[in-house]
């Protein structure tokens, strides 16, 4: 999902991919009006029960905070330094390689951190379409009435976010430092 949010965020700041954006977005919104509840519940018939229908859901949950951070740090960028890789002579595919995509970095990690993060929350409904995730435990607790189980279930996958998070948020200050920012 990364690479593909974050690669369409690159094509359509591309003067050619300008008319697609609007329909890019559209897409990548899609995933955020349907709740994951309702991807499952449309993704079993055509899938099966498992971890395909999670999966599913998880990617198009993720799409709108990669695409839509990669945009803002593409759009973002200072046009004096495109206009000076310009003037260095770089191709239109050197300057997003080796100039935007590293100065957007930043802002792209931040997409895929929060995409990370609300992906791990959101993957524990997979267990309601038998994929093995960490809310069997919480499936288990409700269906037998055991709060301990809520409890625990939801303290570890808290916890998770919070590393996956923290993890994300020191690999953007790396990526910003590279990039010249100051964190």
């Amino acid at each position: 999902a990364a690479a593909t949010a974050g690669g369409g965020g690159g094509g359509a700041t591309r003067p050619a991919g300008r008319d697609v954006l609007p329909f890019a977005r559209s897409v990548a919104r899609i995933g955020q009006t349907f709740p994951p509840v309702a991807v499952l519940a449309l993704a079993v018939p055509i899938f099966g029960f498992g971890a395909v229908p999670t999966l599913i859901a998880l990617v198009l949950y993720g799409l709108l905070p990669i695409f839509e951070t990669a945009l803002t740090g593409l759009d973002g960028l200072d046009p004096a330094l495109m206009e000076a890789a310009r003037g260095m002579g770089m191709t239109d595919r050197q300057r997003l390689l080796r100039v935007e995509l590293p100065l957007a970095l930043p802002m792209i990690l931040s997409g895929i951190r929060l995409a990370a993060v609300i992906g791990l929350a959101t993957a524990t409904i997979g267990s309601t379409v038998a994929a093995s995730t960490l809310g069997e435990v919480i499936i288990s607790g409700l269906l037998t009435g055991n709060t301990a189980y809520v409890l625990q279930g939801g303290l570890v996958v808290s916890a998770l976010a919070l590393l996956i998070d923290a993890g994300f948020r020191h690999v953007e200050r790396g990526a910003a430092r590279r990039a010249g920012f100051r964190s």
